[in-house]
Formats: C-alpha cells, sequence, structure tokens
C-alpha cells in the first residue's frame, strides 16, 4: 500500500452572516459542499494555492486574512476504495485554512474541476447541507480562534 501526501489550502470566507461554499463532486458522483480550495501545486506558496482555487472554485478573487489553523487527517484505504482520494494508499491529508476576503470577481461555478457549484450559505443553514467535515473544522477555527490553530472536537478520520 503507497503513502500518498496532500498539502492543500482552504478559505474560509465568511461576509453577512453567510459563508462561501463549492459543491465537490466525489468520483461516485456523490455531492457534498466544502470550502473552496485544494491542493497545492509543486513549489507553490499555501498563500497562492489558496488564492489560485478559490479563484478556480468560485470566480471571486480573494485575499487572506488571517491563519485560522492545521488539519491534518489520515486515514488507510484498502485497494479498490472509491469515491475520495488516496483510495488504495495510506492517505494523510495536511490542510491549511485561512480566512479569506472576497475582492472582486463574480460567482460562477468551476468548470472541468472536481467542483461543480459555488454559493453563498447562510451560517444558520450549515448544519442542514450534506457536507464534508472541513466545512465545520474550518468554522470551529473561524469562530473560536483556538492558539494552537486547531479545532476542538477534531477527529483525524473526517473528510
Amino acid at each position: 500500500m503507497g503513502q500518498v501526501l496532500r498539502v492543500a489550502a482552504y478559505a474560509v470566507c465568511v461576509r453577512d452572516a453567510r459563508i462561501l461554499l463549492a459543491r465537490w463532486v466525489a468520483r461516485d458522483g456523490a455531492k457534498r459542499w466544502t470550502l473552496p480550495g485544494g491542493g497545492m501545486d509543486h513549489g507553490e506558496d499555501p498563500l497562492d494555492t489558496v488564492v489560485r482555487e478559490v479563484a478556480e472554485e468560485t470566480g471571486y478573487t480573494a485575499e487572506v486574512t488571517t491563519l485560522l489553523g492545521l488539519d491534518s487527517m489520515h486515514v488507510q484505504r484498502p485497494p479498490g476504495g472509491r469515491g475520495r482520494p488516496g483510495g488504495g494508499s495510506d492517505f494523510h491529508s495536511l490542510r491549511i485554512l485561512y480566512e479569506g476576503r472576497v475582492t472582486g470577481g463574480e460567482l460562477r461555478p468551476e468548470t472541468g474541476g472536481s467542483t461543480d457549484l459555488a454559493a453563498w450559505h447562510p451560517l444558520d443553514d450549515v448544519p442542514g447541507l450534506e457536507r464534508v467535515a472541513l466545512v465545520d473544522i474550518g468554522l470551529a477555527l473561524w469562530r473560536d480562534r483556538p492558539a494552537v490553530g486547531r479545532a476542538d472536537g477534531h477527529h483525524p478520520a473526517n473528510g
């Protein structure tokens, strides 16, 4: 079983009690809301990654205002696993979470990527959304601003 390390950067963009989310499409076709962001290219700075990914997935230009924290997810997946990165591997994802602010652009869906829709959602509606755990982790970091940069209730196997 091969080891896979994926480093990614995500933005928590909250404006007028609404959060910007992108709808992730899994390999099996399941759709769940996630934070805009994604994998870092080799040699790319994480700040550049999150700005690029927000633009790709939402159409918006964003600036980073604060480093919120890090999340580490480690999952061992048997060969033939479907629907998530790292299927059939010892998969470790290090996720860097920033607070972001939209500075320009127009909301639009990503074309040809891992997401198919971007939208603003009222914060009060988030618990009822089909979403990945990263949304809750990002909101906890945004709300609580923990000194160690890790959300309470963190579970390393959450997606």
